[in-house]
């Protein structure tokens, strides 16, 4: 049986009818608004969630490829921050060398006036690693008027003496090598002496002292200036032990040098009585000025 709504008129009328009421009610909206609200509702309750929810999928592939390209640019960010302070580390590891050579050569330079002659300024190149041996390589030779038997001190008390010279380098024994001696004398007393090296960077040995020697430990030792090769009255060691064996004929006396034998990296040249030529005059006439730099 065919259904009511299929009776009477054909499909095109009512077609046909359907579009001309579909626009009557058009018309109607359009002119008196009678529709607004309820096409407002449709798109608020209808529409919208259907357009976020086709957009979803979008909308999170979009967050998702921000996301971890602002991860990555954090990450690479991170890495160049670490790298610069890196940089930075090394470069104030630098300047806190610098500032420490600074302080010591400085602190070295003030050390000339007690000396009074000229002075110049060398670095210690190597370290002679003989056991047997305390010797140096400075970074000053012939050409900076250098001569065989100069002495060097530092800040703190004579170093030793000029034993080899090269053009632009020379070799230095040190006054605790086991083949020097210096001539020297006990500031308290006046009693004079000499101090042997003894292989030992902080030990110096004064011989032939008696037992009933002027000598107490902690008596300041300093450069007689006999046989005019060292400054007089510059410091050198101080005494920290002695004994007084029965049945010796003198007394052992140890002392410990004062300049930073195995410490010091920057040493003072001091022109005192340069060696003279055939023509009685000084082979180094030409010296540095006071306290003059590298």
């Amino acid at each position: 049986m065919q259904p009511l709504f299929l009776r009477g008129p054909s499909i095109t009328l009512r077609a046909i009818i359907l579009i001309a009421l579909s626009i009557g009610i058009m018309i109607a909206d359009h002119r008196w608004h009678h529709l607004e609200k309820v096409r407002g509702v449709i798109e608020s309750y209808v529409i919208y969630p259907l357009r976020y929810t086709v957009n979803l999928p979008v909308s999170f592939f979009d967050w998702m490829d921000k996301s971890l390209s602002s991860h990555q640019a954090l990450l690479e960010e991170n890495q160049q921050y670490q790298k610069a302070q890196l940089r930075y580390r090394v470069q104030l590891q630098k300047l806190s060398v610098l500032e420490k050579e600074n302080e010591r050569l400085r602190y070295m330079l003030s050390a000339s006036p007690k000396v009074g002659e000229p002075v110049l300024v060398a670095e210690l190149l190597s370290v002679d690693q003989d056991p047997y041996r305390q010797q140096v390589v400075l970074n000053k030779g012939r050409k900076d008027k250098v001569y065989i038997g100069q002495p060097i001190i530092d800040a703190w008390g004579v170093m030793g003496q000029i034993i080899y010279l090269a053009d632009s380098s020379s070799t230095a024994m040190l006054i605790s090598d086991p083949s020097h001696a210096i001539p020297v004398q006990v500031n308290r007393s006046g009693l004079r002496s000499t101090a042997f090296g003894t292989g030992n960077a902080s030990e110096l040995e004064l011989r032939y002292i008696p037992h009933n020697a002027d000598i107490q430990i902690g008596d300041l030792i300093v450069a007689s200036g006999l046989g005019q090769r060292f400054p007089p009255n510059y410091p050198v060691a101080r005494i920290v032990k002695i004994e007084r064996p029965v049945g010796e004929a003198f007394a052992t006396v140890l002392a410990e040098p004062l300049a930073h034998l195995d410490k010091s990296r920057e040493v003072l040249l001091v022109w005192h009585n340069p060696p003279v030529d055939d023509a009685g005059s000084k082979k180094n006439a030409k010296q540095p000025e006071q306290g003059a730099s590298k």
